[in-house]
């Protein structure tokens, strides 16, 4: 199972100036052994996203090409480059809930929203991502709603959800 570590998008406390912030990561973390991961995670969850322009400098820290952080943070899908919508809608999309239907969760999802997966809807409202493995594979389709497990999906129940998201922002 992926662990998901806190997909919304509005940070608790978003720090003012994101560049200090990256520094203070920086200072914190850059002597840790394997600390490229957990300074992804603690931008990813302050700010919501791993800013572009903060990559060199997490590479200089950690004595890595810029490349090399490039790949980790485009290679997992938890890592956004750009800050998220107000929602942040995930669909599962391993092995048994695609047995149940989640791709045409994920179709009429898409058709909803206007966007792709990792796109944000026209109005802003919503970001669709996929994730992979929820843990509710005996009540899949699975997804997740601002950090909100939400299990035996339905094209209904997802357009209820979304309904309740929108009216309530």
């Amino acid at each position: 199972m992926t662990a998901v570590r806190n997909a919304s998008t509005a940070p608790a406390c978003a720090p003012a100036d994101a560049s200090a912030f990256v520094r203070q990561v920086l200072a914190q973390r850059a002597g840790e052994p394997g600390a490229l991961l957990p300074i992804l995670h603690d931008l990813q969850d302050a700010l919501g996203h791993v800013p572009a322009q903060s990559l060199a400098a997490i590479a200089d820290a950690l004595n890595l090409s810029r490349a090399e952080v490039h790949g980790v943070v485009t290679y997992y899908h938890h890592f956004r480059a750009e800050p998220a919508a107000r929602h942040v809608v995930q669909i599962c999309r391993a092995e048994a809930c695609q047995a149940m239907g989640a791709d045409a969760l994920v179709a009429h999802a898409q058709q909803h929203l206007g966007c792709a997966m990792h796109g944000t809807s026209k109005d802003g409202a919503f970001t669709l991502e996929p994730v992979f493995c929820l843990g509710l594979c005996a009540s899949s389709p699975a997804m997740m709603l601002d950090d909100q497990p939400h299990a035996r999906m339905t094209p209904q129940a997802f357009d209820a959800l979304l309904a309740d998201a929108g009216s309530a922002a």
